[in-house]
């Protein structure tokens, strides 16, 4: 009885052993083969985002180059004499075009968002800083251009940052 049980134990041990063999084999095999399929996938979708996202930097570039407060100037001019129409005439502008980009924040980083979004505030408040002190709409350009050749606009910054961001992205 010893002997037939250890003479089923010599079948049933190597058939065992390459069961546990086989199983890991295809098992790792599995995986790598999913491993391989999902970077892949990865690859192929970065591939078709990348041309979405530049669309989304250039469009935000754009709107960075639109509200350059000397660009703005130059191309919204003063319906009357009055400052604080003026005024808000561009930011009104500059708003518009904000809302009109908003959606392009999903296809960025968010520092670049936030970069773009600090540049938009920076202009608005300057605007107003600048109005307060300015007697008529003209007065209000010409402070704003005055002011504007000795700094450099927070747009340019915000640009920077969108062009930095796209060369990593190349």
């Amino acid at each position: 009885m010893e002997d037939k049980f250890l003479e089923s134990i010599a079948y049933i041990l190597p058939a065992v052993v390459t069961g546990f063999v086989a199983y890991y084999m295809f098992n790792g095999f599995i995986h790598h083969k999913n491993a391989e399929k999902k970077l892949e996938l990865l690859a192929e979708k970065k591939k078709d985002s990348l041309p979405i996202k530049l669309q989304a930097y250039e469009r935000l570039l754009l709107f960075c180059e639109r509200i350059n407060p000397v660009k703005i100037l130059i191309r919204i001019k003063p319906l009357s004499t009055d400052k604080n129409e003026y005024l808000q005439l561009l930011i009104g502008n500059i708003e518009q075009e904000f809302e009109h980009n908003l959606v392009q924040q999903i296809y960025i980083s968010d520092e670049s968002w936030t970069a773009i979004y600090a540049a938009k505030s920076a202009v608005i408040n300057k605007l107003k800083q600048v109005a307060e002190s300015s007697n008529s709409a003209n007065d209000l350009r010409e402070n704003v251009l005055i002011d504007y050749s000795k700094m450099l606009p927070p747009t340019e910054t915000a640009i920077a940052f969108i062009k930095n961001e796209v060369k990593k992205l190349l």
